[in-house]
């Protein structure tokens, strides 16, 4: 998994919950974390663990084609 410094991770948690029209308290549900915690990544005090950065590729995976560009933009395929 590629290392994303924490003012993109703040955008990338922004972007996810904003493509899948969630409130915090929605999305913080959703991947199993507290209201919280997702403030305060969106507010760039703290960062996902990375259980819950892998949550949020699956959820883009599993939007097909509208989660496509944000995965292009946080994971981009690792090069062998």
């Amino acid at each position: 998994m590629p290392v994303i410094e924490k003012p993109k991770l703040a955008q990338l948690v922004r972007e996810t919950r904003a493509r899948l029209e969630l409130s915090q308290v929605k999305f913080a549900t959703k991947i199993g974390v507290s209201f919280q915690s997702v403030n305060r990544w969106e507010n760039g005090r703290t960062k996902p663990l990375p259980v819950a950065l892998k949550q949020i590729e699956a959820i883009l995976h599993s939007l097909g084609d509208r989660g496509t560009d944000i995965l292009a933009k946080y994971f981009p395929p690792e090069e062998e």
